[in-house]
């Protein structure tokens, strides 16, 4: 099926959550909820017990008094074990911090750990840790000659009282801040705020813009490195998401992109050294840096490999890196940047060499379709120019699949010019003639049932796009069709017929990934398609049953006069 690219969308672990059906933001979700919670739980505890022993002395101090009037030798004691639990509690917290962030840099991206210590929340939350303890010692040194300082003791009873409530709510945070969603979504943030920033400065500030190039490339690596490890521990969602990010990325750098500085655009050391770009010839780096599209070929690399990766087993993730290639070509149109567009193509064809290559024959099903939809977009665009090299490439990988055995790869990029032919017509597209061109040079003869199956799959596109012609009242467009299939074997041509005619559901009768049935016309093309091979004349047999409605049936028509005199042999 032709999947829209929403359906592929895996959201990013939303800011917001719901608590009693109440919308409540993400931070206070995660801190002032469970710090008002265990902060309301100990006070009611704390007045509670004070409540019980009240009444079973009632000669007990008031309760404000114990608090603000402390004795010396107790106080000292007190805030010795203040600064003590203060310390523990900071071990604890460092403990479990450094071992579940150090699991999850493993588990997904090196980079978690960096984003997580750059984080001024830690370093607020281990501060006050800190300071609660020394202050509880350093108030305890004040007690001289009955000098009470009771303010102080409060204070630093009021810290290790803060902090240890604190600590759980501090749990939750570093647990939502490792939250794989959360990691990729602050991953995509950082890297278009490293080009925001680039945005805003120029060589004549003493910070280098290839810094902020190196900030962009390696932001883009680090959601490449997630996706790639997610596959390898069966995370698809985590995968998908990720795939997203740079998908959404590369389209939000597009929007940017017309206020960079010109430095931004130069190859320089930053973009020369990375591993995507060491190996380029320096023509194909001055061509890079020409088309000022070094940004998005890095991002394109990184599809390119985790398409390869996906390739006959996470065939999901290659059908949504196709969709964002899509996606990002398509904003190239409408933020005329058509550099990128032809950046695109070739990195579908790329995609489509890989595949073949790897006879994986259900994902070229699936990208032949976002590969269409992209040269669709461009005919709606008035950018004819790309529909016809896309329909060329079409042509050749779908001839390379052919000659690799992979016949129904063939096929596909049949029906596909097809529906773009037809497309062409609407638009009445000046292009549609070369359109059409390509689409009846696409079968070539094979030996072998498979490639002959495969070839009858070509001609029955172009059967299909004849009687698009004809219902549509161009009849010397469908006859180009018949001039090409002329001299096909007659018994050929009529089972063709006859199959096409049989086919009444447009959907296919097993589950995959279009869902639509290749050979399905409707009842009104139907006669259209009888009509058609009745120009073929007796030369091939006749219907073995009439599958069409009378009223469907299209009167008899002479065989164009060109070739009434070339009858097709049996």
């Amino acid at each position: 099926m032709s999947l829209a690219p929403a359906q592929h969308r895996v959201p990013d672990d939303d800011h917001d959550d719901h608590i009693f059906g109440v919308r409540v933001p993400a931070p206070v979700r995660v801190w002032v909820v469970p710090f008002a919670v265990l902060s309301v739980a100990a006070f009611v505890m704390f007045f509670l017990g004070y409540w019980l022993d009240a009444r079973a002395n009632p000669k007990a101090p008031g309760l404000w008094r114990l608090v603000t009037h402390v004795e010396g030798t107790e106080a000292v004691g007190i805030l010795g074990n203040v600064g003590q639990v203060t310390s523990q509690i900071l071990g604890v917290a460092i403990s479990v911090v450094a071992i579940i962030v150090e699991l999850a840099s493993t588990r997904y991206t090196h980079r978690i750990t960096e984003l997580f210590f750059r984080e001024p929340i830690n370093f607020a939350v281990m501060g006050l840790f800190v300071i609660a303890g020394l202050d509880g010692m350093w108030v305890s040194l004040l007690f001289r000659d009955g000098f009470v300082p009771t303010a102080g003791t409060l204070i630093a009873m009021l810290l290790m009282t803060v902090s240890t409530l604190l600590l759980l709510p501090y749990f939750a945070y570093v647990f939502y801040f490792l939250n794989p969603m959360n990691v990729v979504r602050r991953l995509r943030a950082v890297t278009l705020g490293a080009i925001r920033v680039a945005e805003r400065k120029s060589s004549r500030i003493a910070l280098r813009i290839s810094t902020y190039q190196r900030a962009a490339a390696d932001g883009a690596e680090q959601l490449a490195d997630v996706v790639l490890n997610a596959m390898s521990n069966h995370d698809g969602t985590i995968a998908i998401a990720s795939v997203n990010a740079l998908g959404e990325l590369g389209r939000d750098y597009l929007d940017v992109k017309g206020a960079l500085p010109p430095d931004w655009f130069t190859i320089a050391e930053a973009v020369a050294e990375n591993p995507d770009f060491v190996s380029m010839s320096q023509e194909m780096l001055r061509q890079i840096r020409r088309e000022e599209s070094w940004f998005e070929f890095k991002l394109l690399r990184q599809f390119q490999a985790i398409y390869q990766a996906g390739l006959n087993g996470n065939r999901e993730l290659c059908y949504v890196v196709a969709i964002h290639t899509r996606e990002l070509a398509e904003h190239a149109f409408a933020v005329n940047q058509p550099q990128v567009v032809e950046l695109c193509i070739k990195f579908f064809n790329t995609y489509l060499r890989s595949t073949v290559n790897q006879n994986d024959v259900r994902t070229a099903f699936n990208v032949f379709n976002q590969y269409r939809l992209l040269a669709e977009a461009a005919l709606e665009r008035g950018q004819g120019r790309f529909a016809v090299d896309v329909a060329r490439y079409f042509k050749y990988y779908g001839q390379l699949a052919f000659h690799k055995d992979l016949g129904f790869v063939l096929e596909t990029a049949a029906y596909d010019l097809c529906h773009l032919n037809e497309l062409a017509f609407d638009l009445a597209s000046p292009e549609r003639i070369e359109l059409l061109k390509v689409f009846l040079q696409v079968d070539k003869e094979g030996e072998g049932a498979a490639k002959e199956a495969s070839l009858k799959g070509v001609r029955k596109a172009q059967v299909k796009l004849a009687t698009y012609y004809l219902l549509r009242g161009d009849a010397p467009a469908a006859r180009e069709v018949f001039h090409d299939m002329r001299h096909e074997q007659p018994v050929r041509l009529a089972s063709i017929r006859d199959e096409m005619l049989s086919v009444s559901s447009p959907y296919f009768w097993e589950i995959t990934d279009r869902g639509t049935n290749f050979d399905f016309i409707s009842d009104d093309r139907k006669g259209k398609l009888v009509e058609f091979f009745a120009w073929f004349g007796s030369a091939i047999p006749s219907q073995r049953v009439s599958l069409v409605p009378a009223e469907a049936q299209p009167p008899s028509t002479a065989l164009p006069d060109d070739v009434a005199s070339a009858q097709l042999v049996r």
